[in-house]
């Protein structure tokens, strides 16, 4: 077995990286002050543009300063090892896998009535004003539309998927 990582998985784990740096609001250079140096922001940068891999522990060390589990920076890539819903993976024996595009079921969202519902819910009205008053039973939500709601709720990208099938709102 090669100990070689494709580029396309390195580009990944850079893109996570990245993703999870502009979540917080924070430069390169504020990663690199926050961390008292530890993250320089030139092997930041490397590491997020996939020029660079970044090891096992650097990746630890990494999630521990973004307060994420490990497994929230690394891509998803498809079936993986069990896992249950109380770690984050979704059903027994499933690993989470995003799906594009996102389908919101527009009749199970209107019928929520938790705290996250209703702000999804306002999120989604206005998704649907700005795209001239669109009806139907679903609705395709953009990467950057699940940022936003991310950001309302504070959770990265894939964790407000992942809460999005726990709610039942993922057609």
């Amino acid at each position: 077995m090669s100990d070689e990582v494709p580029d396309s998985y390195t580009r990944a784990v850079g893109e996570r990286l990245r993703s999870l740096r502009r979540q917080r609001g924070l430069s390169l250079l504020a990663v690199e002050e926050a961390s008292r140096r530890e993250f320089k922001a030139s092997v930041l940068g490397a590491y997020e543009r996939g020029e660079r891999v970044i090891s096992v522990l650097r990746l630890q060390r990494l999630a521990e300063f973004y307060r994420v589990p490990v497994d929230q920076v690394l891509p998803r890539t498809g079936p993986g090892p069990a896992a249950t819903s109380s770690n984050g993976h979704g059903p027994a024996g499933e690993r989470f896998v995003p799906q594009r595009p996102l389908m919101l079921d527009l009749a199970r969202l209107h019928a929520t009535e938790s705290i996250e519902g209703q702000v999804i819910r306002r999120y989604v009205n206005s998704i649907q004003n700005q795209r001239s008053g669109m009806q139907g039973s679903v609705m395709a939500i953009r990467a950057d539309d699940l940022q936003v709601i991310g950001r309302f709720l504070e959770r990265d990208e894939t964790a407000m998927e992942m809460r999005l099938v726990e709610l039942g709102l993922r057609s």
